[in-house]
């Protein structure tokens, strides 16, 4: 491949591509709507409740509004230019191997470290129910097992996300139900507490506010999968095209709208909200019988859904950026449509992660957490850049393929990058996020060094 900007779409791409195409419809949209209801909106949003208090609902809604143009600005390079490596391969074409090897390599590294956390947290659970049983031998288990799933067939990837993705709709739109029959005051046995726990809207000022949006935004995580998915589905650029449409209604009722009601039923200094998570919190506050277990459960499918997609999608980064020259050649080797030896390399990687939380829990493993802190706004910022150069590349060559259209071009792509430019300002101002925003800087300008060499290597052949 030519070390230089193309506009040749990647080998994987092309007509006659080796990955399988077993995902159909259905399963991208449940994909897609599985994939902004992570366990972090039921359980660590509550730390953002605590900081900002009822003004979490401004800090959901602006971090979704930027969710939203990214996710745009990605639908809309992804339906023209439909590949598994989605948009480290559209920073690749834009600007160069150096920022595809970069984009990707990083988010590689996020997704397989994900793994492994939400095996841990997923791994805590089981072990509150079954005592005395160790945390490594469910992690290890929940491993085998998503694997496996993932080395079979992609569609037995899609299907294990459909039926967990279902099942997280229907339990976080029960919950929409019940609060809005709360706040109406027609709940049996619960009076509506009105505007009462609204009044103190904003209890530490700006800085809580500010403290709120930063965790709101990297609750949005996962948003990308259904993107590096769409590339093996039955017709990539309808289904890519159809789940961006349709996010926008999702992230607004999902996150803002449950944020309104745990916020406008439950006091947001309750220590409850915190501990249990807001979810929790709000439907022991309904006094709902046997609510806490109902949520251990929904939080289970949530971190193994997680679990599930992050191996997955960081194969599919990984085959990718192999077929483009830019890793190990052994990690592009398909068998049955399925790059089995980087699905292994990923599931090996996120277990590597899981052994460090054992064995270096006070300095290689919270390196490593600080590392991926802030990688997910490094992957938007080339997601943005990358659609600035590549809009009017399409609109010259190949206009037929903008199905999906950025709003208010090149404006509102100017206006998310210096929102994402003030979330760095904002994180460089906190110590905790300070560290997170160093490390992950370092690793961003590491991989764009070795891209860039690898680049200008290949090009001297």
């Amino acid at each position: 491949m030519p070390s230089s900007t193309t506009t040749e779409t990647p080998p994987q791409d092309q007509a006659g591509t080796s990955l399988s195409h077993g995902l159909k419809q259905r399963h991208l949209s449940m994909i897609a709507l599985g994939g902004v209801i992570g366990a972090g909106l039921f359980v660590g949003s509550g730390a953002g409740i605590a900081a900002a208090g009822p003004s979490i609902v401004i800090a959901y809604t602006v971090s979704g509004l930027l969710v939203m143009l990214v996710m745009r600005m990605l639908g809309e390079m992804s339906a023209a230019y439909p590949s598994s490596g989605s948009f480290s391969a559209h920073a690749e074409r834009a600007m160069g191997p150096w920022a595809g090897f970069a984009a990707g390599w990083s988010f590689w590294v996020l997704l397989c470290t994900a793994v492994g956390l939400e095996g841990i947290g997923a791994a805590k659970i089981v072990q509150g129910w079954v005592p005395g049983t160790p945390q490594w031998m469910w992690v290890a288990l929940f491993m085998v097992v998503f694997c496996g799933a993932n080395l079979a067939a992609v569609k037995n990837f899609g299907e294990f996300e459909f039926w967990f993705a279902a099942l997280k709709v229907g339990a976080i739109s029960l919950f929409l139900i019940l609060g809005v029959l709360a706040l109406a005051g027609v709940l049996p046995g619960t009076d509506s507490p009105g505007t009462s726990n609204l009044s103190d809207f904003m209890p530490h000022g700006s800085e809580g506010l500010l403290v709120g949006l930063l965790a709101s935004v990297f609750a949005y995580g996962g948003l990308e999968t259904v993107t590096i998915a769409a590339a093996e589905s039955e017709n990539p650029v309808r289904g890519v095209a159809s789940a961006v449409r349709t996010a926008m209604w999702r992230i607004a009722l999902f996150y803002i709208g449950s944020m309104a009601v745990v916020v406008a039923l439950v006091p947001w200094d309750s220590k409850e909200v915190v501990e249990k998570g807001p979810y929790v919190a709000t439907l022991d506050h309904l006094d709902i019988p046997g609510a806490g277990r109902l949520m251990d459960v929904v939080v289970l499918v949530a971190l193994l859904s997680a679990m599930n997609a992050n191996i997955y999608g960081s194969s599919r980064i990984a085959f990718s950026l192999v077929e483009r020259g830019q890793g190990p050649k052994a990690l592009a080797k398909l068998s049955g449509g399925v790059p089995r030896i980087a699905v292994l390399t990923s599931c090996f990687f996120g277990f590597v992660c899981v052994l460090l939380s054992y064995w270096r829990p006070d300095d290689v493993f919270p390196w490593l957490l600080n590392m991926i802190g802030a990688v997910i706004l490094v992957v938007w910022i080339f997601i943005a850049v990358s659609q600035l150069m590549l809009r009017r590349r399409i609109e010259r060559e190949a206009p037929e393929k903008l199905v999906v259209r950025m709003w208010g071009f090149p404006w509102l792509t100017w206006i998310a990058l210096a929102a994402m430019a003030a979330i760095f300002v904002l994180m460089a101002r906190e110590a905790d996020t300070r560290v997170q925003l160093y490390s992950t800087g370092a690793m961003t300008l590491t991989l764009a060094a070795v891209g860039y060499a690898w680049q200008r290597a290949r090009a001297r052949r």
